[in-house]
């Protein structure tokens, strides 16, 4: 049986608007809004660390200053992000919805990556889900995913690299040290990939969010009405925005 499902694709935006817009479909669900994907990229690129993380720890800002890239603090957990060339998705789940995502995290986070695998299969690319939250094609990493539960919701957010940059990578994210950061580099190059690597083309934000749409809508039973954000969520957003997302407090919360 299909459910109905709020399609909303956002475009591109900053960081603290992205997790502020995230934020705001989560609390507008708990209060009965129906489920949502929301599909959207990041201008300019951005670092997000995950909610526990320390920013000391994890991120150079001075090379992030260098670059012109913002830096958020998702309300999710997992590891620190480069957001640049690539489709961010956000699933967000009201408490009437919750069982199609089982309460066992491992298998909620199986259950909805199935929609990126569906997705990524109908781009000629075929992957499978991995580990805890992690999409692989060609035995390297293409996708990742973080989770958070509140208000009997749930969201799930995470990205398909249309294509990576792991040199401006490793300058934005801490590594200790040029001979480790160097070997880190290759390492990465053996366990991370991209459409376009994988393709051996360009693949545009718009025809990987077509495959993902198609993705979700085959895997998951989702009946997709195209959808903006409402106007209570489009200022929630922009209040989390500007009074939590981009505040120093919350950004070196850790």
């Amino acid at each position: 049986m299909n459910f109905p499902v709020r399609l909303i694709q956002s475009g591109c935006h900053d960081c603290y608007y992205n997790m502020g817009l995230d934020e705001a479909l989560l609390e507008s669900a708990a209060a009965g809004a129906p489920p949502a994907l929301r599909l959207y990229g990041w201008n300019p690129p951005a670092v997000s660390i995950g909610y526990f993380q320390g920013i000391s720890e994890e991120v150079d800002t001075e090379a992030c200053g260098r670059y012109g890239f913002d830096i958020v603090r998702r309300i999710s957990g997992g590891g620190a992000v480069l957001h640049k060339s690539e489709l961010t998705y956000s699933v967000i789940l009201p408490p009437a919805y919750r069982h199609f995502a089982p309460a066992d995290l491992n298998e909620s986070y199986r259950v909805l990556c199935s929609g990126l695998v569906e997705g990524l299969k109908l781009l000629g690319v075929k992957a499978v889900f991995s580990g805890v939250n992690d999409i692989l094609a060609g035995g390297k990493k293409i996708s990742g995913s973080a989770q958070t539960r509140r208000l009997g919701c749930l969201l799930q957010h995470g990205t398909i690299l249309l294509d990576n940059d792991l040199d401006v990578m490793f300058e934005v994210l801490k590594v200790p040290g040029e001979k480790i950061r160097g070997k880190l580099i290759e390492e990465a190059k053996e366990r991370v990939t991209s459409l376009r690597v994988l393709l051996g083309r360009e693949v545009s934000f718009d025809e990987a969010a077509g495959a993902l749409i198609h993705g979700f809508a085959s895997a998951l039973n989702m009946d997709f009405t195209g959808s903006t954000p409402l106007p209570g969520e489009e200022a929630g957003a922009l209040a989390l925005a500007r009074e939590k997302f981009s505040t120093r407090e919350w950004i070196y919360k850790r």
